[in-house]
């Protein structure tokens, strides 16, 4: 069984979700999206190492209200960046190197399933670079700088991107370290390796893994879980009932 790092992103200002708020401590039915997220793979036996990326403008207040917990859970807290490629690449500083793999998940999809995770391992443990990713099915419209359609883009083969993206570990290290100064174009890690020049495997998904954005997507989310069978989650620790 490969060993996994996985390094949970909290990367980014969260400009589309509310002004002065940190969407990954907003909470989906009474606990943060950030603590659902990590649940998926804290007690995984593939899963060696969980890192959790704050940006610096969060660090004081994730160690305050949550570093009990986090070291309960065996997460280790790792400053980041304001940009998620910066919280990325800090992550993969304090990957073990004992890790075959590193996972690299956003910490505000809340709503990945153990049987994604584990499809998704199972690739990126055969070819070396893999997602999850689910196909459009929308009429996909390209649109001119004035808002007029101009043309429709046959949906064919295209997906979107979704995490976790799994690496071999050598692999994302190698491909980070080749970034270009200007990475204002890269919007995923799954680009960096294929900007590196290593093909990247799609593991189909499909919508419900969200990506939390706005307000109305913790509703949606918390929709998707409560669809779904429940499942038994260890305590979290003694300050568990106080910190919700």
């Amino acid at each position: 069984m490969a060993k996994v790092s996985v390094i949970v992103a909290a990367g980014g200002k969260g400009e589309r979700f509310g002004a002065g708020e940190n969407k990954i401590l907003a909470k989906i039915d009474g606990r943060p999206i950030f603590i659902r997220t990590l649940e998926m793979f804290i007690n995984r036996e593939d899963v060696c190492q969980t890192i959790l990326v704050v940006p610096p403008s969060g660090m004081e207040e994730m160690k305050e209200k949550y570093g009990p917990n986090l070291g309960f859970m065996g997460v280790k807290l790792v400053e980041g960046g304001d940009k998620r490629y910066q919280s990325v690449a800090a992550g993969l500083q304090a990957v073990t190197d004992d890790a075959d793999l590193v996972a690299i998940h956003d910490a505000v999809r809340p709503c990945v399933t153990e049987a994604m995770i584990n499809s998704v391992f199972e690739e990126a443990g055969k070819s070396g670079a893999a997602l999850l990713a689910s196909p459009l099915t929308g009429t996909i419209k390209r649109a001119a700088d004035s808002g007029v359609v101009d043309e429709t883009v046959c949906r064919e083969n295209l997906y979107e991107a979704q995490t976790p993206q799994v690496f071999k570990r050598t692999l994302i290290q190698e491909a980070y370290g080749k970034l270009p100064e200007d990475c204002s174009q890269i919007t995923d890690d799954a680009q960096v390796v294929e900007l590196a020049g290593h093909p990247v495997s799609i593991v189909k998904s499909d919508p419900t893994n969200i990506k939390i954005t706005t307000k109305a997507d913790v509703t949606l989310a918390s929709a998707i879980n409560k669809a779904r069978p429940a499942k038994t989650v260890a305590k979290l620790g003694a300050f568990e009932e106080a910190q919700w």
